[in-house]
Parts: structure tokens; C-alpha cells; sequence
């Protein structure tokens, strides 16, 4: 087995480390009652709240702005389209295995999803997978840290020991993310250009 590469440092009851200064802003936030309210650098507004079975349609429209390269970097496979059934399954969630937190856009109508952040509960081994996927329009400015520290803190309210997900190796965004939050990488046997990322809580 291929040995963890440590991503940085990181302490039990920390919040994640902030990304770099000179290249992220972090976004300010506020708490409403239909959400939180994230305001980004560059004076975008967007709403950070639990996914909801209505959400079906701004996945699939977002799914369809999505490139090919996008595509198979979020589902590790290639996909034309987000078939209704699937669309569905994603916004229709069981509350005790899983959670998922969408960023929207109710600037526009109808409101656009440009974010989100899910986790898929292992009870067996007290972890949980995470998945995270910013619209590219809305990257580089803090959104993807902000989906992994509420995903962060989620997994800890539920007292889990241990957040971690698949990624490709081609996906060095992602990486270049989980690195700057304290993640461990190990190399997936038998997957060639799979990293498994995991941070312990």
C-alpha cells in the first residue's frame, strides 16, 4: 500500500486552516432564517442551506453547465446527462445517513445552484464520504472551503471520527483544496490516478 501523504497540519477540535490570503477570499457570512447568507469578495450573494426535494431541476440545469472535464472530476465517470431518477435520488436525501448543503443563487430567477457539499454516513466505521462541486464560474474565491468546513462540522455534530473522499489525481483544484485543509492523501490500490483524501475529527 502506497504510504499517506500529509496534506498539512490539523488538530482534533480545530476549524479548518484558512486558504491562502494572497489567492482566496474568504466569504462573509451571515445567518438568515431561510439560510446563511455568503457574500463573496467580488460582491456576488449567494444562500447556503439544506438541499430540498424542489432543488431537482437547479441540479439539473446545473449539471448541464457543467464541462465533460467537470463531469468526471464530481461522479469519476463520464456523464451526458443527469438522468430525472438520479436528480431526484441527490435532492431527495435520508437525514440519517446523509446530509447535503447547496449553495444558491436567488439573484436570478428561477435560482440557480452553484454549489454543493454532501456526505454519505458509514455507521460501521463512524465516517462518512464527502463530495463538493462549485459551478466554475464561482471558484477560486473561497466557496469550495466554505462546503468543506460546514461538511466539517456536520460530520462533528454527529460525533464521527473521520471525514474522506475519492479524487482523481488529474483533479488538482480539489487537491490543492484538501491540502490546504489538512487532509491526508494515500493512492487507492488498484485505481490508477484515484487518491483517497481523509481528515480525522
Amino acid at each position: 500500500m502506497t504510504p499517506a501523504r500529509d496534506f498539512g497540519p490539523h488538530s482534533r477540535h480545530a476549524q479548518l486552516p484558512p486558504r491562502s490570503g494572497e489567492r482566496f477570499a474568504s466569504p462573509h457570512i451571515v445567518a438568515t432564517p431561510k439560510g446563511k447568507v455568503v457574500y463573496t469578495a467580488d460582491g456576488r450573494e449567494l444562500v447556503m442551506r439544506s438541499i430540498e426535494p424542489g432543488d431537482m431541476p437547479a441540479v439539473q440545469r446545473c449539471f448541464k453547465r457543467l464541462s465533460p472535464q467537470d463531469v468526471r472530476r464530481r461522479f469519476m465517470h463520464a456523464m451526458s446527462e443527469l438522468p430525472t431518477p438520479m436528480a431526484q435520488r441527490l435532492c431527495r436525501i435520508d437525514p440519517e445517513w446523509e446530509a447535503a448543503y447547496v449553495l444558491m443563487d436567488e439573484t436570478v430567477k428561477p435560482a440557480e445552484l452553484r454549489g454543493v457539499g454532501r456526505i454519505f454516513v458509514d455507521e460501521a466505521a463512524n465516517s462518512a464520504e464527502f463530495s463538493v462541486l462549485v459551478e466554475r464560474e464561482w471558484t477560486r474565491i473561497g466557496l469550495g472551503a466554505l462546503l468543506m468546513q460546514q461538511l466539517v462540522d456536520e460530520c462533528r455534530r454527529r460525533g464521527l471520527s473521520e471525514l474522506w473522499g475519492y479524487v482523481l489525481m488529474e483533479n488538482r483544484p480539489m487537491l490543492e483544496l484538501c491540502r490546504e485543509l489538512g487532509f491526508v492523501a494515500k493512492m487507492v490500490p488498484g485505481e490508477a490516478g484515484t487518491a483517497q483524501i481523509s481528515l480525522r475529527l
